[in-house]
């Protein structure tokens, strides 16, 4: 056997892990969405949703998202 390799942990599936080391940030790579879900109560899926409604003027977003309550 490989030495280098004798003191590596066997995990199941870590193989097929991402090769990013970035974590998953709240609203996913979209920095719009990831802006409005991190500023407001708004889950990803509402903030993704209000964007896709009334575009990308983040001030707008962000005043209608304080009328908003986020998803249980």
């Amino acid at each position: 056997m490989n030495q280098a390799n004798d003191n590596i942990p066997n995990r199941p599936g870590a193989g097929h892990s991402p090769s990013s080391s970035r974590l998953p940030t709240k609203g996913g790579e979209d920095p719009d969405v990831r802006f409005l879900a991190e500023n407001s109560d708004l889950s990803p899926k509402q903030a993704r949703e209000l964007i896709r409604e009334h575009g990308n003027d983040r001030d707008k977003l962000l005043r209608i998202a304080r009328t908003m309550k986020a998803e249980g």
